[in-house]
Protein backbone atom coordinates (compact mmCIF):
# COMPACT_ATOMS: atom_id res chain seq x y z
CA UNK A 1 0.00 0.00 0.00
CA UNK A 2 1.30 3.51 -0.70
CA UNK A 3 0.73 5.35 2.62
CA UNK A 4 2.04 8.49 3.87
CA UNK A 5 4.50 8.77 6.97
CA UNK A 6 2.39 10.64 9.19
CA UNK A 7 -1.37 11.62 9.51
CA UNK A 8 -3.28 14.65 11.13
CA UNK A 9 -6.34 13.95 13.69
CA UNK A 10 -9.05 16.28 13.14
CA UNK A 11 -11.19 16.10 16.44
CA UNK A 12 -14.88 16.95 15.91
CA UNK A 13 -16.07 14.78 19.41
CA UNK A 14 -16.65 17.89 21.30
CA UNK A 15 -19.00 19.19 18.65
CA UNK A 16 -20.18 17.02 15.83
CA UNK A 17 -19.83 14.01 18.33
CA UNK A 18 -22.14 15.98 21.32
CA UNK A 19 -24.61 17.29 19.06
CA UNK A 20 -26.84 14.09 19.10
CA UNK A 21 -26.35 13.27 22.85
CA UNK A 22 -29.52 13.45 25.02
CA UNK A 23 -27.65 14.82 27.99
CA UNK A 24 -25.87 17.88 27.91
CA UNK A 25 -22.36 18.26 28.85
CA UNK A 26 -21.74 21.30 31.25
CA UNK A 27 -18.73 23.15 30.40
CA UNK A 28 -16.53 21.80 33.57
CA UNK A 29 -17.28 18.04 31.69
CA UNK A 30 -16.44 20.13 28.08
CA UNK A 31 -13.23 21.18 29.93
CA UNK A 32 -12.44 18.11 31.72
CA UNK A 33 -12.93 15.60 28.23
CA UNK A 34 -10.71 18.57 26.47
CA UNK A 35 -8.03 18.38 29.13
CA UNK A 36 -7.67 14.79 28.42
CA UNK A 37 -7.39 14.78 25.06
CA UNK A 38 -4.72 17.74 25.06
CA UNK A 39 -2.98 15.13 27.33
CA UNK A 40 -3.11 12.63 24.53
CA UNK A 41 -1.29 15.36 22.42
CA UNK A 42 -4.56 15.78 19.80
CA UNK A 43 -3.44 19.22 18.04
CA UNK A 44 -6.78 20.04 15.94
CA UNK A 45 -9.54 20.34 17.78
CA UNK A 46 -13.51 21.09 16.38
CA UNK A 47 -14.49 22.48 20.32
CA UNK A 48 -18.22 23.67 19.39
CA UNK A 49 -20.15 25.73 16.88
CA UNK A 50 -22.71 29.25 16.48
CA UNK A 51 -25.77 27.51 15.93
CA UNK A 52 -29.10 28.60 17.36
CA UNK A 53 -29.34 27.08 20.45
CA UNK A 54 -33.15 25.76 19.94
CA UNK A 55 -31.56 23.19 17.17
CA UNK A 56 -28.56 22.18 18.63
CA UNK A 57 -28.65 22.70 22.68
CA UNK A 58 -25.27 20.51 23.01
CA UNK A 59 -24.06 23.85 21.65
CA UNK A 60 -25.48 26.37 23.69
CA UNK A 61 -22.25 26.76 26.19
CA UNK A 62 -20.15 26.80 23.24
CA UNK A 63 -18.56 30.68 24.01
CA UNK A 64 -18.43 29.64 28.18
CA UNK A 65 -16.18 26.90 27.05
CA UNK A 66 -14.31 28.76 24.46
CA UNK A 67 -13.31 31.62 27.14
CA UNK A 68 -11.83 28.75 29.03
CA UNK A 69 -9.75 27.04 25.93
CA UNK A 70 -7.84 30.38 24.75
CA UNK A 71 -4.56 30.16 26.51
CA UNK A 72 -4.07 26.65 24.27
CA UNK A 73 -2.54 28.83 21.92
CA UNK A 74 0.16 25.90 19.98
CA UNK A 75 -3.78 23.80 19.29
CA UNK A 76 -5.80 24.16 16.30
CA UNK A 77 -9.21 25.33 18.11
CA UNK A 78 -11.93 25.44 15.48
CA UNK A 79 -15.57 26.54 15.55
CA UNK A 80 -18.25 25.39 13.07
CA UNK A 81 -20.28 28.32 11.63
CA UNK A 82 -23.37 27.97 9.45
CA UNK A 83 -23.84 31.30 8.45
CA UNK A 84 -22.39 34.99 8.63
CA UNK A 85 -23.90 35.82 11.91
CA UNK A 86 -22.24 32.28 13.43
CA UNK A 87 -19.03 33.72 12.14
CA UNK A 88 -19.87 37.06 14.02
CA UNK A 89 -20.25 35.64 17.53
CA UNK A 90 -17.31 33.42 16.84
CA UNK A 91 -14.94 36.78 16.37
CA UNK A 92 -16.76 38.31 19.44
CA UNK A 93 -14.80 35.72 21.54
CA UNK A 94 -11.93 35.96 19.72
CA UNK A 95 -11.78 32.73 18.21
CA UNK A 96 -8.79 32.26 15.37
CA UNK A 97 -10.11 29.52 13.33
CA UNK A 98 -13.91 28.28 12.00
CA UNK A 99 -14.67 25.31 9.61
CA UNK A 100 -18.22 26.16 7.13
CA UNK A 101 -20.02 23.41 6.48
CA UNK A 102 -22.31 23.26 3.92
CA UNK A 103 -23.82 20.33 1.59
CA UNK A 104 -23.03 19.27 -1.77
CA UNK A 105 -26.44 17.88 -1.89
CA UNK A 106 -29.44 20.72 -2.05
CA UNK A 107 -31.81 19.00 -0.18
CA UNK A 108 -29.73 17.77 2.94
CA UNK A 109 -28.77 21.74 2.72
CA UNK A 110 -32.39 22.78 2.96
CA UNK A 111 -32.67 20.42 5.59
CA UNK A 112 -29.67 21.37 7.68
CA UNK A 113 -29.44 25.21 7.00
CA UNK A 114 -32.60 26.08 4.84
CA UNK A 115 -30.95 27.81 1.36
CA UNK A 116 -29.91 25.40 -1.30
CA UNK A 117 -26.51 25.28 -2.05
CA UNK A 118 -26.24 27.96 -4.65
CA UNK A 119 -27.51 30.57 -1.91
CA UNK A 120 -25.04 28.93 0.74
CA UNK A 121 -22.01 29.54 -2.08
CA UNK A 122 -23.20 33.01 -2.51
CA UNK A 123 -23.49 33.43 1.48
CA UNK A 124 -19.41 32.20 1.57
CA UNK A 125 -18.50 34.81 -0.36
CA UNK A 126 -18.98 37.24 2.79
CA UNK A 127 -18.02 35.08 5.25
CA UNK A 128 -14.53 34.75 3.21
CA UNK A 129 -13.89 38.55 2.79
CA UNK A 130 -15.17 38.78 7.17
CA UNK A 131 -12.65 35.79 8.30
CA UNK A 132 -10.10 37.72 5.55
CA UNK A 133 -10.37 41.19 6.54
CA UNK A 134 -10.30 39.83 10.66
CA UNK A 135 -7.11 37.58 9.93
CA UNK A 136 -9.88 34.56 11.11
CA UNK A 137 -8.46 31.41 9.32
CA UNK A 138 -11.31 29.48 7.33
CA UNK A 139 -12.10 26.32 6.60
CA UNK A 140 -14.55 24.32 4.49
CA UNK A 141 -16.82 21.34 4.81
CA UNK A 142 -18.87 19.80 1.88
CA UNK A 143 -21.13 17.78 3.42
CA UNK A 144 -22.72 14.80 1.42
CA UNK A 145 -19.93 14.68 -0.86
CA UNK A 146 -20.23 10.88 -1.29
CA UNK A 147 -23.82 10.74 -1.34
CA UNK A 148 -27.12 12.45 -0.07
CA UNK A 149 -29.95 10.45 2.13
CA UNK A 150 -32.70 12.02 -0.03
CA UNK A 151 -30.86 12.35 -3.59
CA UNK A 152 -28.94 9.17 -3.88
CA UNK A 153 -25.71 9.72 -5.92
CA UNK A 154 -23.64 13.25 -5.84
CA UNK A 155 -21.79 12.94 -8.86
CA UNK A 156 -18.27 13.29 -9.09
CA UNK A 157 -17.82 16.24 -11.09
CA UNK A 158 -20.52 18.37 -9.00
CA UNK A 159 -18.09 18.03 -5.98
CA UNK A 160 -15.17 19.58 -8.60
CA UNK A 161 -16.99 22.06 -10.04
CA UNK A 162 -17.64 23.58 -5.85
CA UNK A 163 -14.48 22.65 -5.09
CA UNK A 164 -13.50 25.22 -8.01
CA UNK A 165 -15.75 28.17 -6.78
CA UNK A 166 -14.62 27.76 -3.32
CA UNK A 167 -10.67 28.03 -4.36
CA UNK A 168 -11.68 31.73 -5.42
CA UNK A 169 -11.64 32.75 -2.14
CA UNK A 170 -9.03 32.38 0.78
CA UNK A 171 -9.43 29.14 2.75
CA UNK A 172 -7.20 26.91 4.24
CA UNK A 173 -8.59 23.88 4.07
CA UNK A 174 -11.67 22.07 2.28
CA UNK A 175 -12.90 18.79 3.73
CA UNK A 176 -14.97 16.13 2.16
CA UNK A 177 -17.87 14.72 3.91
CA UNK A 178 -19.36 11.24 4.03
CA UNK A 179 -22.23 13.06 5.93
CA UNK A 180 -24.71 9.67 6.20
CA UNK A 181 -22.41 7.00 5.99
CA UNK A 182 -23.15 6.02 2.16
CA UNK A 183 -19.29 6.26 0.89
CA UNK A 184 -17.24 3.10 -0.20
CA UNK A 185 -13.41 2.32 -0.64
CA UNK A 186 -13.67 2.52 -4.45
CA UNK A 187 -15.97 5.66 -4.34
CA UNK A 188 -13.65 6.91 -2.00
CA UNK A 189 -10.12 6.39 -4.00
CA UNK A 190 -11.82 7.90 -6.71
CA UNK A 191 -13.09 11.04 -5.74
CA UNK A 192 -9.90 11.71 -3.51
CA UNK A 193 -7.56 10.49 -6.51
CA UNK A 194 -8.74 13.02 -8.72
CA UNK A 195 -9.26 15.58 -6.33
CA UNK A 196 -5.65 15.28 -5.34
CA UNK A 197 -4.40 15.15 -8.65
CA UNK A 198 -6.12 18.44 -9.67
CA UNK A 199 -5.12 20.50 -7.15
CA UNK A 200 -1.79 19.58 -5.58
CA UNK A 201 -0.97 22.29 -3.26
CA UNK A 202 -4.23 22.33 -1.62
CA UNK A 203 -5.07 20.93 1.73
CA UNK A 204 -7.62 18.70 1.49
CA UNK A 205 -9.23 16.07 4.51
CA UNK A 206 -11.78 13.91 4.61
CA UNK A 207 -14.78 13.17 7.09
CA UNK A 208 -16.29 9.48 7.18
CA UNK A 209 -19.21 8.24 9.22
CA UNK A 210 -18.91 4.36 10.28
CA UNK A 211 -22.86 4.45 10.00
CA UNK A 212 -22.66 1.30 7.78
CA UNK A 213 -19.46 0.08 9.26
CA UNK A 214 -16.94 1.67 6.59
CA UNK A 215 -15.76 4.11 7.82
CA UNK A 216 -11.95 2.65 8.57
CA UNK A 217 -12.05 0.97 4.62
CA UNK A 218 -12.75 4.34 3.66
CA UNK A 219 -9.63 6.05 5.75
CA UNK A 220 -7.58 3.60 4.05
CA UNK A 221 -8.75 4.89 1.05
CA UNK A 222 -8.66 7.83 1.13
CA UNK A 223 -4.94 7.72 2.12
CA UNK A 224 -4.24 5.56 -0.09
CA UNK A 225 -4.84 8.36 -2.68
CA UNK A 226 -2.70 11.16 -0.91
CA UNK A 227 -5.11 12.62 2.01
CA UNK A 228 -3.15 12.91 5.03
CA UNK A 229 -6.05 14.69 6.91
CA UNK A 230 -9.13 12.92 9.03
CA UNK A 231 -11.76 14.03 11.54
CA UNK A 232 -12.73 11.93 14.09
CA UNK A 233 -14.60 11.50 17.22
CA UNK A 234 -13.78 10.32 20.57
CA UNK A 235 -15.65 7.21 21.14
CA UNK A 236 -17.25 7.04 17.82
CA UNK A 237 -20.44 9.13 19.35
CA UNK A 238 -21.92 11.71 17.02
CA UNK A 239 -23.67 12.22 13.62
CA UNK A 240 -26.07 14.77 11.91
CA UNK A 241 -29.42 15.68 13.27
CA UNK A 242 -30.74 16.92 10.13
CA UNK A 243 -30.08 13.60 8.11
CA UNK A 244 -32.08 10.30 8.86
CA UNK A 245 -29.44 7.13 10.02
CA UNK A 246 -26.53 9.76 10.04
CA UNK A 247 -25.30 8.07 13.36
CA UNK A 248 -21.57 7.10 13.89
CA UNK A 249 -18.31 9.12 13.07
CA UNK A 250 -15.50 6.98 12.93
CA UNK A 251 -13.87 6.44 16.36
CA UNK A 252 -10.96 8.61 17.03
CA UNK A 253 -8.89 5.94 19.36
CA UNK A 254 -10.03 3.06 16.26
CA UNK A 255 -8.16 5.20 14.05
CA UNK A 256 -5.17 6.26 15.57
CA UNK A 257 -5.04 2.71 16.48
CA UNK A 258 -5.37 1.25 13.28
CA UNK A 259 -2.79 3.48 11.65
CA UNK A 260 -0.03 3.55 14.58
CA UNK A 261 -0.19 -0.74 14.02
CA UNK A 262 0.64 0.26 10.24
CA UNK A 263 3.54 2.08 10.78
CA UNK A 264 1.49 5.30 9.89
CA UNK A 265 2.54 8.67 12.82
CA UNK A 266 -0.42 10.11 13.93
CA UNK A 267 1.58 11.81 17.54
CA UNK A 268 -1.38 10.95 19.35
CA UNK A 269 -0.85 8.96 22.68
CA UNK A 270 -3.39 5.86 22.25
CA UNK A 271 -3.33 5.00 25.90
CA UNK A 272 -4.39 8.70 26.84
CA UNK A 273 -6.94 8.72 24.06
CA UNK A 274 -8.45 5.10 25.46
CA UNK A 275 -8.65 7.03 29.15
CA UNK A 276 -10.49 9.88 27.56
CA UNK A 277 -12.98 7.42 25.84
CA UNK A 278 -13.74 6.07 28.78
CA UNK A 279 -13.97 8.92 31.24
CA UNK A 280 -16.78 10.59 28.26
CA UNK A 281 -18.61 6.97 28.17
CA UNK A 282 -18.82 7.88 32.15
CA UNK A 283 -20.15 11.26 31.19
CA UNK A 284 -22.62 10.45 29.14
CA UNK A 285 -23.78 7.14 31.07
CA UNK A 286 -24.26 4.91 28.53
CA UNK A 287 -21.71 2.75 25.81
CA UNK A 288 -19.99 4.28 23.22
CA UNK A 289 -19.31 2.65 19.44
CA UNK A 290 -15.67 2.73 19.62
CA UNK A 291 -14.09 -0.64 19.77
CA UNK A 292 -10.85 -0.57 21.06
CA UNK A 293 -12.00 0.93 24.16
CA UNK A 294 -13.48 -2.13 25.08
CA UNK A 295 -11.36 -4.71 23.59
CA UNK A 296 -7.95 -2.98 24.47
CA UNK A 297 -4.62 -2.60 21.88
CA UNK A 298 -3.58 -5.27 19.42
CA UNK A 299 -0.85 -5.41 21.30
CA UNK A 300 -1.84 -6.40 24.64
CA UNK A 301 -1.26 -9.64 25.75
CA UNK A 302 -3.01 -12.41 28.78
CA UNK A 303 -1.74 -14.71 30.53
CA UNK A 304 -2.36 -18.53 29.31
CA UNK A 305 -5.17 -19.76 31.34
CA UNK A 306 -4.64 -22.59 33.28
CA UNK A 307 -4.30 -26.01 32.28
CA UNK A 308 -7.48 -28.52 32.50
CA UNK A 309 -5.98 -31.18 34.06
Amino acid sequence: MNLADTVTIYEVGLRDGLQLESKLLTVDEKIEIFSMLQKANVSEIEFGSFVHPKLVPQMANTASFYSHLMRYDKMQLVALVPNLKGLELAKQIEVKSVNYVFSASDTHNEQNVRQTTEQSLENFKYLSQFASDNDIILNVTVATSFGCPFEGTVPPQRIMNLIEKLLLHNIKRITLADTTGMANPKQVYNLTKKVVNEWHNVEFGCHFHNTRGMGLTNILAGLEAGITIFDASLGGIGGCPFAPGATGNVCTEDVVHMLEEMGVDTSINLDDLIAASHRLKELLEHELPGQVAKAGKSSRLYPVPNKIS
